[in-house]
């Protein structure tokens, strides 16, 4: 008997992906224009954002294609970026003198960019081959 997996997108991880797509759609946009308008202001924050919208793309395309390599890579990258951004930005302000979507853990997005890479590795490891009851 051959174990296969759940397929990403579906049950619950339609709702992921939809999140996940809106994100990428929403960093990938305020990075662009913010890039296109101001960008001297703030460039490390600005390509920060644009940075997180490129991560936030690939991981919705992992997961509605069920490239689970590619999807657990892009998730653990988005993870350590919130970590490392949010902290950052609370321990040296002054660099971040606007806000990307990793800021302060996510704050202005009321900590969603936190806790999306959770979900995802958790529906990751809940739809691998070989688990019961995927």
């Amino acid at each position: 008997m051959e174990l296969t997996a759940r397929p990403l997108s579906r049950g619950p991880g339609r709702t992921l992906l939809a999140v996940y797509g809106v994100f990428a759609v929403a960093a990938t946009s305020r990075a662009l224009v913010q890039i296109a308008d101001r960008f001297d202001e703030a460039r490390l924050p600005y390509l920060l954002s644009l940075l997180s919208g490129v991560v936030y793309l690939v991981a919705t395309y992992a997961l509605a294609t069920d490239r689970r390599r590619l999807a657990l890579a892009t998730v653990l990258v988005e993870l350590v970026g919130v970590l490392v951004v949010g902290t950052v930005s609370l321990v040296d302000a002054a660099d971040f003198p606007d806000d990307t979507v990793w800021s302060a853990y996510g704050l202005g997005y009321l900590l969603v960019p936190l806790v999306l890479p959770v979900l995802g590795l958790v529906w990751l490891r809940r739809t691998q081959p070989g688990r019961m009851g995927a």
